[in-house]
């Protein structure tokens, strides 16, 4: 019966048919990296293949203590600002920006999918923080480094809080693989090949075919 309601739900292109700009494709792939289960949409706003709106509610609850707009807000606000970079840059002499904004741009998106942010508000705070993004790294492949490097970090100090090992995010070996395959030349469904790391610098235009 879950299996039946969860394609049951229509897909995502059925609500928002339109199709990102190579701006707006570039903005969403900043959350590429976290983007690794089977549902994760990496082309469209909406975080998702098909609507779910309670999964993305479920899910800020959840992971982020997240139950209202200026929840969503304030955390977005302390990631673009300092982040787990932060940390990072006391242990290791590196700030990686990249960690923070995958993890700020994939709750924006999942925070339009359950209401808290409208679409417009939500492509404003994702153009809010790419002059940074872009004047940090000049490549998808320098901005994958320094994503797994803050991985790294917020996992070596998750382990040291929990100190048994349980319930850990997923090793870093597979946010490694994950993030070859974005990387992967050849991968013509990965968003960093359809909209390259240059394309933010260029005027923006409509992407063509799907």
């Amino acid at each position: 019966m879950a299996i039946w309601r969860k394609w049951s739900r229509p897909k995502t292109e059925s609500k928002y048919p339109a199709r990102l700009t190579m701006h707006q494709l570039w903005m969403v792939s900043l959350s590429a990296p976290v983007s690794r289960d089977k549902d994760a949409s990496r082309t469209t706003l909406y975080p998702f293949t098909r609507i779910d709106d309670a999964k993305a509610e479920a899910w800020l609850a959840q992971q982020w203590e997240i139950t209202a707009p200026e929840q969503l807000l304030g955390r977005l606000g302390r990631l673009a600002n300092t982040g787990y970079r932060a940390m990072a840059q006391r242990r290791l002499g590196v700030a990686p920006l990249a960690w923070d904004v995958a993890l700020y741009v994939d709750i924006s998106r999942r925070g339009f999918a359950c209401g808290m942010l409208t679409e417009p508000d939500t492509w404003t705070l994702l153009k809010n923080i790419v002059p940074a993004v872009a004047g940090t790294y000049a490549s998808w492949q320098e901005y994958a480094d320094h994503y797994l490097l803050g991985r790294q970090v917020w996992r070596d100090n998750l382990e040291a809080a929990r100190g048994d090992g349980e319930g850990l995010p997923a090793p870093q070996t597979v946010s490694d693989a994950h993030l070859r395959s974005l990387l992967d030349p050849a991968n013509r469904t990965s968003p960093w090949n359809q909209a390259p790391w240059e394309a933010i610098s260029n005027p923006d235009r409509q992407r063509r075919g799907r």
